[in-house]
């Protein structure tokens, strides 16, 4: 069976409209909820938000490729590429890269895509990595660029990518494709279309040795950003992370056709999806800045302590709930302390309990 590069009719990709429609519709909506509820944000909260959602997908868009980062060392490099004040958490080489690419995906939205911004994107990417050939440039190797899984004797080929040899002739013409389908292009695309069907044309070119997954996402960002105007600020590598089989098999199943309608209609859904986790976080921290209202000069230092780190574990809080062991470990206090300050909190309405005994935990009382 051939590729979706090998058809003769590559790159004119089909999709039916009709059904996409409703969709972008949605989006649209969506976009303004996002838009209209961090306009009331103070400057610090807007910051706060950014640099979550900022640090979420760059964890989780790297978590896809099977690349496990650490939160806070992503976290802190953002807030520096930000200007922001930070505590100089260690981060390692690909901590520092792709937070690197996402502060330049967040800041240049809005610029024409260029090769040269691929590149760097890349060089990000890719800093300090000894095991691939070509770094900041298309890859160059002789192999076929295959996405493999199985046995090494046995293996099962997903996909095969254009050789390296075509690599230039086919991303110039996407390039080209990218900016014309632009809101200020010659041939405008609405926001999911577009998005959709970029992801799937630069997934399917592969130009590059590694890195290629995380740069099509950012590149799906940019496309978002640009049909909004203004850097969307869409948990899209979060929500895909949460079924990644799921993505990884519609984007093998589409790499076989042109038609890619069932493509477009997944893509355009788990950016809808990502829209609503957005949603959901600002929701939370509008959540956050009301308890903290409400229960100000009310806490003591260990309590303190413990609410922050609650919500520092974001919408789904502590699994199973807060434990006496959990405050114990934070705090480093005695059990009758920790006994005494959890029972103050539920009085005064900050934490509610349930269960008794040792399944007795503790949730954040948030009011909406």
């Amino acid at each position: 069976m051939k590729w979706n590069w090998q058809h003769a009719a590559w790159p004119r990709f089909s999709y039916d409209t009709e059904g996409i429609a409703l969709l972008e519709q949605n989006f649209v909506r969506s976009s303004g909820e996002i838009i209209g509820a961090v306009r009331h944000f103070s400057e610090d909260e807007s910051s706060q938000l950014r640099i979550e959602l900022l640090s979420d997908e760059a964890v989780k868009t790297s978590q896809i490729e099977g690349e496990y980062l650490d939160r806070e060392s992503v976290q802190s490099s953002l807030r520096r590429q930000f200007g922001l004040t930070t505590d100089n958490h260690k981060a390692r080489p690909q901590e520092r890269g792709i937070a690197e690419m996402t502060v330049d995906v967040y800041r240049n939205w809005s610029s024409p895509l260029r090769q040269e911004e691929l590149f760097r994107w890349h060089s990000m990417l890719m800093a300090e990595n000894r095991y691939i050939e070509t770094i900041g440039s298309y890859r160059r190797h002789d192999d076929a660029m295959q996405i493999v899984s199985g046995r090494s004797e046995k293996p099962i080929i997903h996909f095969e990518a254009p050789p390296s040899s075509q690599v230039a002739s086919e991303m110039e013409p996407f390039i080209d494709w990218f900016n014309r389908s632009g809101p200020n292009g010659k041939v405008p695309l609405p926001a999911l279309t577009r998005a959709a069907i970029g992801h799937l044309y630069f997934e399917s070119i592969h130009p590059f040795e590694d890195g290629n997954g995380r740069i099509g996402r950012a590149l799906a960002e940019k496309s978002l950003a640009q049909n909004i105007g203004q850097p969307s600020l869409v948990s899209l590598a979060s929500t895909i992370e949460r079924n990644r089989k799921a993505y990884y098999l519609e984007l093998e199943h589409h790499q076989r056709k042109l038609d890619i309608t069932g493509w477009i209609t997944y893509f355009s859904r788990t950016i809808l999806e990502a829209q609503q986790v957005t949603l959901d976080r600002i929701a939370f921290l509008i959540q956050k800045a009301k308890f903290y209202d409400r229960f100000r000069g009310r806490l003591n230092d260990r309590q303190e302590k413990v609410v922050a780190r609650i919500f520092q574990e974001g919408i789904a809080g502590f699994r199973g709930g807060l434990s006496a062991e959990n405050y114990i470990s934070i705090t480093a206090t005695s059990r009758a302390t920790a006994t005494r300050d959890l029972q103050q909190l539920v009085e005064i309405g900050a934490l509610t309990r349930t269960g008794e005994r040792r399944h007795t935990r503790y949730a954040l009382h948030l009011q909406n």
